[in-house]
């Protein structure tokens, strides 16, 4: 029986988490896809066994092996994973800047890269993944990490400015300056960047083209007839080529072979 299931947290966790999920029983006909950035940052824990791979973007045949529970730091490109280890799993999908207040590190230390859980919250981790193991539903398992959750978060909150600038920069198709955010604050652009890049781990141009990025992705996830000029200039883009250029940057192919080969929207078959 395939199963993908999600759960909604109710506050305070509902600041701070899209999503609780769980996976089982996705069989792929493709070993390997990309995940495509949405400036987010992903828990992921292998329930099948203790054991994540990750592909190098260039070479597809080279992986690096983390232990079963990892994070997937903020990402301003795209990830290619091995899909077998992805079919029996759970996690939390944050809200951008949500994970913030959970982790010991300052967020832009984990831009673009992969760790292994044990190295943020220790051995924890080992006894949370052994719980989720023995729990009798994806119900308790939702459960669990609730409560995990609540109890790792620390005594702060996010600073008022990335609550502000992040409902800005995810409202707007089109460039926002630094100086729209800060002309209405009392913060300096360079102070304003610092603390958005701690909180959220990519600087707010980086954030505001993932998001123009996932703009256009839900423009044309499952659409069959596509302008792909109207969707360039109602972007932003001045031209065409600068749309497929940026494109590209975010997930390695263009977007008529995005449209060909979806999946679901941020998950990509790789041929």
């Amino acid at each position: 029986m395939t199963e993908f299931l999600t759960y909604h947290p109710p506050p305070p966790l509902s600041d701070y988490v899209h999503i609780f999920w769980y996976s089982n029983g996705l069989q792929s006909p493709h070993e390997k896809e990309r995940v495509l950035p949405d400036g987010s940052i992903e828990l992921v824990i292998n329930l099948r066994e203790d054991i994540i791979k990750l592909y190098d973007k260039e070479t597809h045949d080279h992986f690096t092996s983390y232990q079963g529970s990892i994070i997937s730091g903020p990402h301003s490109d795209f990830v290619v994973i091995d899909t077998a280890s992805q079919t029996n799993t759970v996690g939390i999908h944050f809200k951008p800047g949500g994970a913030f207040p959970f982790f010991p590190v300052a967020i832009y230390e984990l831009w673009n890269t992969h760790l292994s859980l044990e190295q943020l919250w220790g051995d924890k981790v080992k006894a949370l993944r052994e719980r989720l193991l023995e729990a009798r539903s994806p119900t308790f398992m939702f459960h669990i990490l609730e409560q995990f959750l609540i109890k790792m978060k620390k005594d702060t909150t996010n600073h008022p400015i990335i609550t502000y600038a992040l409902a800005k920069f995810q409202s707007s198709e089109y460039p926002l300056r630094i100086s729209d955010i800060t002309d209405q604050i009392n913060l300096s652009p360079r102070h304003f960047i610092d603390i958005f890049k701690k909180e959220v781990g990519l600087t707010p141009k980086q954030f505001w083209r993932v998001q123009r990025f996932q703009h256009i992705l839900s423009s044309i996830h499952k659409v069959d007839s596509i302008d792909w000029m109207d969707i360039a200039l109602a972007c932003g883009y001045y031209d065409q080529a600068h749309f497929i250029h940026d494109f590209r940057s975010f997930s390695g192919i263009k977007p008529t072979a995005y449209q060909s080969n979806q999946a679901f929207k941020n998950h990509v078959p790789l041929f």
